[in-house]
């Protein structure tokens, strides 16, 4: 509560980002990467070509700028839930013309996945650059905000979890049920293809805008860690659509690897492997 300190079990810093978690996923499950992503000229930015090497992710990705890198501070409670604050820093500086310098790139990629620690215009521009190569364009929307209308009108596909689904329903006027189908309906009408929201131990959903639902339970593992279970699954996810355009498949892939990513402490370390992922599957179907 307000004003209360707490002591804590442990302490642990490592490289991170939202997008950054999401491309080292891909990575781990043999994806080809390639991306945007702003650091500053502070001593956390002197770190990022390091962790990008250790990942296998082209430190050529980074664009530096003046001020302060993004970071985020998260709290694990015992039962592996967490709570995250997120400062965007120089993730914020991110322009439709650095999306426009990445066309290439952009237009090669079988998907295109971005999150809200980056602002709309380059999301936009991204994302337009990608439909107009009939590319899938995928959107995570968290931190959260309300989504532009922009954004939403060149983006095929929407992932996100419980709490951002509320927030989806709240900024789109519309009263959110368990299922997200009020939701799902509004982000159709505004030309998103379909929604993915993720619920945790109780799985995902999927609501296509042809009216297909497809459902996914979440595989039973200890949770030690959650804090990169959403990152792993957006990955995960986009990783799968992108080989194959197979939902159920796609869905039961993001399920396994968000489960394998809180079995252990932090993000970074926690994303599992292409083999950790196909083990997991062989073991229960």
């Amino acid at each position: 509560m307000a004003g209360e300190s707490l002591a804590a079990s442990g302490f642990r810093m490592e490289p991170g980002g939202k997008g950054f978690n999401q491309a080292v996923a891909a990575r781990r499950l043999g994806a080809e990467v390639d991306g945007l992503f702003a650091v500053g000229d502070d001593a956390l930015g002197a770190l990022a070509a390091a962790a990008f090497a250790h990942a296998d992710l082209d430190p050529a990705m980074l664009r530096r700028r003046p001020g302060a890198t993004g970071a985020g501070v998260g709290f694990i409670a015992e039962d592996g839930e967490t709570a995250i604050a997120v400062f965007s820093g120089a993730n914020a500086s991110l322009s439709a013309q650095d999306a426009q310098d990445a066309r290439p790139a952009i237009e090669a990629a079988a998907v295109t996945l971005a999150q809200f620690e980056i602002g709309d215009a380059a999301i936009a521009e991204g994302f337009a650059i990608a439909r107009g190569a009939d590319r899938i364009t995928v959107l995570n929307p968290s931190p959260f905000r309300p989504v532009a209308p922009e954004i939403l009108a060149t983006c095929s596909i929407v992932v996100a979890n419980a709490v951002e689904t509320e927030a989806l329903a709240l900024a789109l006027g519309v009263e959110a049920d368990l299922d997200a189908e009020a939701v799902a309906a509004a982000l159709f009408a505004l030309g998103v293809s379909a929604l993915v929201a993720t619920c945790g131990a109780a799985g995902a959903i999927a609501r296509l805008s042809d009216g297909a639902i497809l459902t996914q339970p979440a595989f039973e593992v200890e949770a030690v860690d959650t804090i990169g279970a959403g990152d792993a699954f957006a990955a995960g996810f986009a990783t799968t659509f992108a080989e194959t355009g197979d939902w159920p498949k796609s869905l039961r892939h993001a399920a396994a690897c968000g489960a394998l990513a809180v079995r252990a402490e932090g993000g970074f370390g926690a994303f599992p492997t292409r083999v950790e992922r196909d083990a997991l599957l062989a073991a229960v179907w």
